[in-house]
């Protein structure tokens, strides 16, 4: 779980679902997916319901942490890149989230990371590649 808390883990799990539906399409991967980082961040199933149902509950909070930052932002990525089909919304809503975050080179960043997942990189590593676009 983020270091920041579960308000951190709550908005997180809120803007993941929003990458998840951008395309009006939920899927068994990216339902999977969810709900593996709602586990690893602490927050239940029943929670993540709630969030599902009630989205505007639930207020946007970045992180302070720079490596919990990025790690939300990678999650996010690899939630638009599990079905394997990249579609424009998705891509938009990563380029606004990359904003929301304080990345300055959304387009580039997003599709670098993009790369690094489909290449099986864990976030770690991925954040020392991508450092320059940060």
């Amino acid at each position: 779980m983020f270091k920041e808390g579960k308000s951190t883990s709550k908005s997180h799990m809120k803007n993941l679902l929003e990458i998840a539906m951008a395309d009006s399409h939920y899927d068994d991967e990216e339902h999977k997916l969810l709900l593996k980082l709602a586990r690893k961040h602490g927050v239940s199933e029943r929670e993540l319901k709630k969030i599902q149902d009630n989205p505007e509950s639930v207020e946007f909070e970045l992180p302070s942490d720079q490596n919990e930052k990025f790690e939300q932002f990678y999650e996010l990525i690899n939630m638009m890149t599990i079905d394997q089909k990249i579609l424009d919304e998705e891509m938009s809503l990563c380029r606004v989230f990359a904003k929301k975050f304080g990345y300055a080179n959304p387009r580039d960043l997003v599709e670098s990371i993009a790369l690094n997942i489909k290449n099986d990189q864990p976030w770690k590593e991925t954040m020392k590649r991508v450092v320059t676009l940060l």
